[in-house]
């Protein structure tokens, strides 16, 4: 007798594509099918769906069918009190984004200003101020040279 090798082969899928059938997501998240399916009238859960219309969860649908089930039975929740925990965790996660969207701007404002101020040095300091009867600014290298007028023809 010839033994034989067992092999195994292993597949990473995105957390968020749908690859469970109904039976299936109902098995890993310890629900009946039915209550999947109501959940998902609630707009609690979204599946994917397959060309043909069956439905397919994926691994993030199933934490949160687990996450659903723990609200209502360790915490006590009617399926009302979970849409809107729900529903406030999304509002906070957008509003999270939104933050971190506006902190990156006023990073990038700050690194403008600081470019800003730079070349308002930069120009001051390419300027001089002309005396001439309006006392205009003008470039330094187009200014013309400041002499002392000296008189001639006195002796010491």
């Amino acid at each position: 007798m010839t033994g034989r090798r067992r092999t195994t082969t292993r597949i990473e899928v995105s957390a968020d594509r749908g690859v469970f059938m109904i039976s299936v997501a109902a098995e890993l998240a310890e629900m009946h099918p039915q209550t999947l399916r109501m959940y998902e009238q609630r707009g609690l859960i979204e599946p994917k769906r397959s060309p043909k219309g069956t439905r397919l969860y994926s691994q993030e649908d199933v934490e949160r069918l687990r996450r659903i089930q723990r609200m209502t039975a360790d915490l006590g929740l009617n399926l009302a009190g979970v849409e809107r925990v729900l529903e406030l965790e999304g509002q906070l996660a957008r509003a999270r984004k939104r933050v971190e969207g506006l902190e990156r701007r006023r990073r990038e404002l700050e690194a403008e200003i600081i470019e800003l101020e730079g070349r308002r040095e930069r120009v001051r300091a390419d300027l001089v101020r002309y005396e001439g009867t309006r006392g205009e600014l003008v470039r330094a290298r187009d200014a013309r040279p400041f002499t002392i007028p000296i008189e001639r023809g006195t002796d010491r």
